[in-house]
């Protein structure tokens, strides 16, 4: 990874691409600037990063320090093959204050044994050397010149002069590459203008240390007077730390006599015997919970078994199916030969599974068995089981109390005066899961030690200030209510899903929120709408509201291609704002995910603010990736580069979507692998 944390060299790029999903998170420092960036090979010819840069005396608007977002994107057009280079196109810095922005093609080659060589062509910064010239004008950036950031360079992309650049990386060992480097780039800003450093020479110099688990150790001798140094770590989720599941074995499947051989077995007199069902059921109650699930409720006669299934202990929807099959196999008496499983996610039945228990049996070892057995569950899956006829089908399932207490921290990212602020502090939390589909629930924060009540920006927001006045929440609100909801959830039809809360819905805002979603199991595309009403909280986090409310709402297409899921939200946001989200992840089979979104209303650029427009990176981290022990914990973080009050959505705990996923065909297919295990 070069400094810039794409594939390259020192500071210039090559056109070689990543392997395929991984991540890379850089820190790089020389001449006072230091880096901080974090990348994702998103598809194998396409690669999205973010940088956030510190710069020493770099005195723009009125910062000695001054601090940087951008964002890069590059597309590999030529994949390298025999004689032919593998040529990438980049944008750098092409959403943002536009001091590092660039445009460049490059060229890239293995010659002979472990060395590749590189040559390119560059826009704006790249184009320090001007070996020819471009198409169009584009303005030199000064010092005064440097704005607020945020929006699209699209009007500058590869215009203006063209500079030429190139390199030569020599892996002298599995563990070390040797590298030399020609840089377009003249620093005009810091070196000329601002007087940051001098660049005596176009010409780089350095050596990158590898070790096994993919970090990067780098040290540069740069432009003839300057000493660099970077350090990246380089990580694919589809290669888990542990290298595989350290879960225990799974309980053996008990295979049956043969019906000839004991025909007594297959009688089904035990089910006509409200006794022989109790001592079944409490038996298969008593041993799901051994293997971290829940059972909600059974339905159940001399030949078929209905499971209704609470998972609470694994991350992948297959391993608890697969956990659950074996049980029904080992207790449920001979003569129930099919299974149907019913996972339930808050009270609401996802599509069903249904499998024979011969096919168990049969296929537990056999080479070939986890393909079998999917392609037999999904020729019976049912969109919308049979609920639960009577209320002792549940068996004391509800109601149910939960609680917990758990540590939290909350964060302020790229401010000005100080880009990392943050609170350590702990979470109460309590639930009752009053009925199905019931659910009260509340949470109180405690903070412990942070600075985030340090904040002391005042908003100068022009919009309702639905976000901005975070930092009043922040040091008034302490201790303070987080959340105190009811929720319903319901399954009103047919691959319908529904969901109604109201309360104190999240730190700022209190109300009302609807939602309704269409999904059915087995299409790559879901439709839902939200529909809510909610009043401004006091800052103090009390029960207390002030005068500001608003009606806000979505409608809401998700599609899922392949490895990716993208979604779309048209509606309005919590200042009154109408506009539209547009959202990409990358979807891995273990549950993590990697994305980016942005959000463009009818909000001004310069009504907006700092950043133009609403727009960030998020990540899903299953927990259990970690460990190797599986988990249902899954934290969300989302890295914005400024939170402003154009293009905010309101914060609800148990969107649809979220919930409904985990039971889909495409999410089933990708994790089915785990069924046995």
């Amino acid at each position: 990874m070069s400094m810039y944390n794409v594939p390259g060299a020192i500071e210039m790029p090559n056109a070689f691409s990543k392997p395929d999903g991984e991540l890379s998170f850089t820190i790089s420092n020389f001449a006072g600037m230091t880096r901080y960036q974090f990348g994702a090979q998103v598809h194998p010819r396409l690669y999205g990063g973010f940088r956030y840069t510190e710069i020493q005396d770099f005195d723009s608007a009125g910062f000695s320090t001054y601090y940087d977002r951008s964002f890069d994107l590059r597309f590999t057009a030529i994949e390298e093959s025999g004689l032919v280079p593998a040529v990438t196109i980049g944008l750098q810095d092409f959403i943002g204050t536009g001091i590092y922005g660039a445009e460049y093609v490059v060229a890239s080659k293995h010659v002979g044994t472990g060395i590749r060589v590189s040559a390119g062509a560059g826009w704006g910064r790249l184009a320090g050397n001007s070996v020819l010239t471009g198409f169009g004008e584009r303005p030199a950036l000064t010092p005064d010149d440097v704005a607020e950031g945020g929006e699209a360079n699209f009007d500058t992309l590869f215009r203006g002069e063209i500079g030429a650049f190139g390199s030569i990386e020599w892996q002298v060992r599995d563990n070390l590459v040797l590298k030399a480097e020609y840089s377009s780039d003249h620093y005009t800003l810091e070196s000329e203008s601002l007087g940051i450093f001098d660049r005596d020479s176009p010409l780089n110099f350095g050596a990158t240390y590898q070790t096994k688990g993919g970090t990067e150790i780098s040290g540069y001798y740069m432009y003839g007077s300057q000493l660099g140094v970077s350090l990246a770590f380089n990580f694919n989720p589809d290669r888990p730390p542990t290298g595989g599941s350290l879960d225990g074995a799974p309980f053996p499947i008990t295979p049956r006599p043969s019906r000839a051989a004991a025909p007594e077995a297959y009688s089904t007199a035990w089910s006509e015997s409200e006794a022989g069902r109790q001592a079944v059921e409490a038996r298969l109650g008593e041993v799901l919970l051994l293997e971290r699930l829940e059972m909600e409720g059974l339905k159940i006669d001399g030949t078929h078994a209905t499971l209704y299934l609470r998972n609470s202990g694994y991350g992948a929807e297959p391993q608890a199916l697969g956990r659950a099959a074996r049980l029904m196999a080992t207790v449920l008496p001979p003569s129930v030969e099919v299974f149907t499983i019913v996972p339930m996610t808050a009270g609401m039945a996802l599509p069903a599974f249904t499998f024979r228990r011969t096919d168990l049996e049969r296929y537990e070892v056999a080479p070939d068995g986890t393909e079998r057995m999917l392609a037999a569950a999904a020729a019976a899956v049912t969109g919308t089981p049979a609920p639960m006829a009577r209320a002792d089908e549940a068996f004391g399932f509800y109601p149910r109390f939960q609680w917990l207490l758990e540590p939290y921290m909350r964060t302020s990212l790229f401010d000005p005066d100080n880009p990392f602020r943050a609170d350590l502090g702990l979470r109460l939390g309590a639930g009752s899961e009053l009925a199905k589909g019931l659910i009260v629930s509340g949470s109180v924060t405690k903070k412990v030690v942070g600075n985030l009540d340090q904040n002391s920006r005042e908003s100068d927001s022009v919009l309702p200030h639905v976000r901005s006045d975070f930092p009043l929440y922040d040091s008034e609100g302490d201790p303070g209510i987080e959340t105190l909801q009811a929720a319903y959830y319901f399954r009103p039809g047919q691959n319908l899903y529904g969901r109604m809360t109201a309360g104190y819905l999240e730190q700022m805002f209190a109300g009302v929120s609807s939602e309704m979603l269409w999904a059915p199991y087995d299409t790559p595309f879901a439709f839902g709408a939200e529909l809510n009403y909610v009043k401004q909280r006091d800052y103090d986090g009390g029960f207390g509201l002030q005068d500001y409310d608003v009606v806000t709402g979505h409608g809401s297409v998700y599609y899922r291609y392949d490895d990716y899921l993208a979604e779309v939200d048209v509606g309005r946001y919590l200042a009154g704002d109408d506009g539209a989200t547009l959202k990409l992840e990358r979807v891995y089979a273990n549950g993590w995910k990697v994305g980016a979104f942005a959000t463009f209303t009818d909000v001004s650029a310069s009504d907006y603010g700092e950043g133009s427009f609403d727009k960030g990176i998020t990540l899903t981290i299953p927990l259990g990736w970690f460990s190797g022990r599986s988990s249902t914990a899954v934290p969300q973080f989302t890295m914005r580069p400024l939170q402003r009050d154009g293009g905010a959505r309101l914060n609800v705990n148990g969107r649809l979507y979220g919930l409904v996923e985990p039971g889909r065909q495409d999410r089933i297919e990708d994790q089915w692998g785990r069924f046995w295990r």
